[in-house]
């Protein structure tokens, strides 16, 4: 049945029904002030940062994405040679179906000889940590693809809308404390779509957790993907009530880097080029990752990831220079328009 689901999600993900409405990321509403004179030389703009403990060329990530086990399998494979070609991070999507022995879906040592120097996640759910997972998963996790962290993902909206959905969320917070104090790598708690709030980040950085991935209300809505796949027209009411509802990943960008200033902050949600990218790493974010943006790539061929990604660095690239911004230190300075947070 896991398989199946992750299946239909990819399905509904890639026909397009499940994108937030237009502007609902909240990006939309920021604007750099534009640099005529910005005493730059275009081509000699960084772009490169520290993620992970490793250097990537652009402050990209490309986030968790799922699938049944032989699509996903060309999909990983795919992402994984692409990102390295890049040298940008690579989040993979959850690692459910390997750890219980369903097979690999493309997320076992394979995937690190293929992208043998990038920053690779690892990724499960949280409410596997009420249902048994705890440190061994955790560990088999990273091991699997030898990870440089690994991802607690945050999808309570979805569980509670999806028939077959976890409906336990009671003590998270402190198992994932305990996964934060004992694994051997950085953990990192990212939601699905819905957002993470400046409250709750300080919460789960004093628990000991690294990074956040705040993956704000703007991209794909898991709320419309169940919709999609209800059994019932009272579970896809249900669903599509919600459709619209979580934080803009602007705004949680800027609470969750108000509150944690001395964690890694992912931003994520509704990225759809490098100008996103570069309001996001304005806001806040240490690191920018998109999902579905990329997934028709995905499934197409590693050349079609590169040539999708070498598009959005060229973007942020021309909005670094017309911020006057020589590197991403500077981005993060650039003067935004009156009304613009």
């Amino acid at each position: 049945m896991l398989k199946d689901r992750k299946s239909q999600h990819l399905d509904i993900v890639l026909a397009g029904q499940a994108r937030a409405a237009a502007g609902a990321s909240g990006l939309d509403g920021i604007s750099f002030e534009h640099q005529a004179l910005p005493e730059l030389h275009l081509d000699e703009i960084r772009l490169d940062t520290q993620f992970l403990g490793k250097r990537i060329n652009a402050p990209l990530l490309v986030s968790s994405m799922t699938g049944g086990p032989e699509r996903a399998s060309a999909i990983n494979r795919n992402l994984a040679i692409a990102c390295e070609a890049l040298g940008i991070a690579l989040a993979i999507g959850s690692q459910r179906i390997a750890i219980e022995g369903e097979g690999s879906s493309g997320l076992g040592a394979e995937l690190r000889r293929l992208a043998p120097t990038i920053p690779l996640l690892g990724n499960f759910g949280a409410a596997q940590l009420n249902r048994g997972y705890g440190i061994e998963e955790a560990r088999r996790a990273v091991e699997m693809i030898e990870a440089d962290a690994l991802i607690i993902h945050l999808n309570p909206l979805q569980e509670a809308v999806q028939a077959e959905g976890d409906r336990d969320w009671r003590g998270l917070l402190g198992r994932i404390g305990a996964l934060a104090r004992d694994l051997e790598v950085p953990l990192v708690v990212k939601e699905v779509g819905a957002g993470i709030s400046g409250r709750l980040a300080r919460r789960l950085c004093d628990a000991g957790v690294r990074v956040i991935d705040v993956a704000g209300a703007g991209g794909t809505s898991w709320a419309a993907v169940e919709a999609e796949r209800a059994a019932t027209p009272r579970q896809a009411a249900v669903a599509r009530a919600f459709s619209d509802w979580g934080i803009p990943t602007a705004i949680a960008i800027a609470e969750v880097r108000e509150a944690c200033p001395e964690a890694t902050v992912v931003g994520s949600g509704g990225i759809r080029s490098g100008i996103d990218v570069a309001k996001a790493i304005r806001l806040g974010a240490d690191v920018v990752g998109q999902a579905a943006g990329v997934l028709d790539a995905a499934v197409e061929s590693p050349a079609a990831v590169v040539a999708h990604f070498e598009t959005v660095i060229d973007q942020l690239r021309v909005a670094c220079f017309c911020t006057g911004s020589a590197d991403l230190a500077a981005l993060r300075q650039a003067t935004l328009l009156r009304g613009a947070r």
